[in-house]
């Protein structure tokens, strides 16, 4: 297994709970040949992604990064 750890640093606790909220239900629906968890403390956001091959890691962390510059965009927006 290869493995990677993205470190969010936001603006605001409001941030990292969009961006938690809007996570869940993708971690439950599972990328095939990964493991995804993510953590927070106050304002951080942990994103970590662990994979079978590189080609998984590549497209769970495109996923996942996508996912979340949607949440804060929608945030923005609203």
């Amino acid at each position: 297994m290869i493995s990677i750890r993205f470190v969010f640093d936001f603006d605001s606790t409001e941030e990292v709970r969009v961006v938690t909220k809007s996570l869940n239900p993708e971690i439950k629906s599972k990328i095939p040949n990964t493991n995804v968890d993510i953590s927070t403390l106050k304002k951080t956001f942990y994103l970590d992604i662990k994979a079978k091959n590189t080609s998984s890691l590549r497209a769970a962390c495109n996923s996942y990064l996508r996912w979340i510059n949607t949440a804060l965009s929608v945030k923005k927006t609203v």
